[in-house]
């Protein structure tokens, strides 16, 4: 018999044993967790330690125990602007404490110091099948970066270890400053006809951002917010797990950040946002290609609930409320793009969806999450390849898990190293022959 039918006979028989195992015994201890708990990837298991973000249930994203709102209003913005400086952010992130206007503005001083990325990153980029994913492109630039790890070559000269947050600290800011330049230059590269935009001396790292890609004001604007609001989201979700996980072996941050990024392209995590938007363009486009009415739209809801399929963009796994982040992107959209059809069949659903889940009753939280709008930002202001949307999360996301990861060799965490046990050993345990 060939492997691959042998394997298949094997699958087939393992099956049942899962399924019986979450049905009937799901709630059974295993040592200090559930068999749900081990099967269902440790979902809720209070066993990772970060002072960066915490996701209350009920007021959403907390960075550094700040709310989104107190967050956008106590950070220093540019001249003339209404959203608040990335680096500003960064700041809070990795102390805990917001900046000064002088801070800021020396931090802003020092990115652009740094962002200069090398001609040989250009080189493997340039040499990569201009078809492969942006995603892909974004994590081997990252990676290719790593022959200039400043913790690395600490580490090969003998790595004290109370100063080991050092060295990575340095890398994280390279890698910070960097990461604007390189999604631009992947951007412009892959669907501007290779023709690129250098960076501004002035600009804050919002700004410089919008510019590269050639995207005008208040496009700037939305991206100081959107980096803000993608920046972090606990340390248990996929990307900045893995790149927890990846730096706790002493790996640099290149290795770890990729490693991040690489999470982050699933679709069931940073790949999200794009399938929101090709829903809503659905409904839009079966609908008649206009703004529908509120009736139309909730028997196309119940249509799609009644096919067995879910609404992209509803529900959390640990909020019960509208995703704050949602909001602060409905309030952008109010304020400068209000006519745009897309947005007001996004609008609608806000009012639509979560009365109809709530009496479908299956979902814990009804209402929307960030991802349900953050695409159709991107498409109004010409941004229209869904496929780089998880590019420009992943700048955002970089900030959180590179704070995190200049924490955990200061404080001198572990390998993670959690245990594991057969399907044997759980039937055995829950008293299954």
């Amino acid at each position: 018999m060939k492997l691959k039918e042998t394997l298949a006979a094997k699958i087939e028989a393992a099956r049942p044993r899962t399924t019986r195992l979450l049905k009937e015994f799901g709630g059974a201890k295993i040592g200090e967790v559930t068999v749900a708990q081990a099967i269902g990837g440790a979902r809720g298991v209070k066993c990772l330690v970060t002072d960066i973000s915490y996701l209350d249930p009920m007021e959403g994203i907390r960075f550094r125990g700040h709310t989104i709102p107190e967050t956008l209003k106590h950070l220093p913005k540019p001249k003339g602007k209404a959203f608040p400086f990335v680096e500003g952010h960064l700041h809070l992130l990795l102390t805990g404490d917001f900046p000064t206007a002088g801070q800021v503005d020396e931090l802003v001083d020092e990115m652009h110091a740094r962002r200069k990325v090398p001609q040989y990153v250009f080189d493997v980029l340039r040499a990569m099948p201009r078809d492969s994913h942006p995603m892909t492109m974004f994590s081997t630039a990252i990676l290719t970066m790593q022959r200039d790890s400043e913790f690395k070559t600490a580490y090969e000269k003998g790595l004290d270890k109370l100063t080991a947050w050092e060295p990575m600290y340095e890398d994280v800011l390279t890698i910070m400053a960097r990461l604007p330049v390189i999604a631009a230059y992947i951007y412009r590269m892959k669907y501007k006809s290779d023709t690129h935009i250098a960076a501004s001396e002035t600009l804050d790292l919002g700004g410089n951002f919008a510019h590269m890609m050639g995207v005008k004001s208040p496009y700037d604007e939305l991206m100081r917010l959107y980096f803000i609001l993608h920046s972090d989201h606990e340390s248990g979700n996929a990307s900045a797990h893995t790149t927890h996980l990846v730096g706790s072996t002493l790996s640099d941050a290149f290795y770890s950040l990729s490693a991040g990024m690489n999470a982050l392209a699933g679709p069931l995590h940073g790949l999200a946002n794009q399938e929101v938007l090709r829903w809503i363009q659905g409904v839009y486009d079966k609908l008649g290609g206009k703004v529908p009415s509120k009736e139309d739209l909730k028997a196309f809801v119940w249509e799609t609930l009644n096919s067995g399929q879910v609404i992209p963009g509803y529900g959390h796994a640990v909020l019960r409320k509208t995703d704050p982040r949602y909001e602060e992107q409905r309030n952008f959209c109010l304020k400068y793009l209000p006519n745009d059809e897309i947005f007001q069949v996004v609008s609608m659903l806000y009012d639509v969806v979560p009365p109809i889940l709530e009496e479908q009753g299956k979902a814990k939280n009804p209402w929307p999450n960030v991802d349900a709008q953050s695409g159709v930002i991107q498409w109004h202001y010409g941004v229209t390849e869904y496929d780089f949307y998880t590019v420009m999360f992943g700048v955002g996301r970089a900030m959180g898990v590179l704070s995190n990861l200049v924490w955990d060799r200061a404080l001198g965490y572990p390998i993670e190293r959690p245990k594991s046990l057969t399907t044997a050993m759980i039937e055995a345990a829950v008293g299954i022959k």
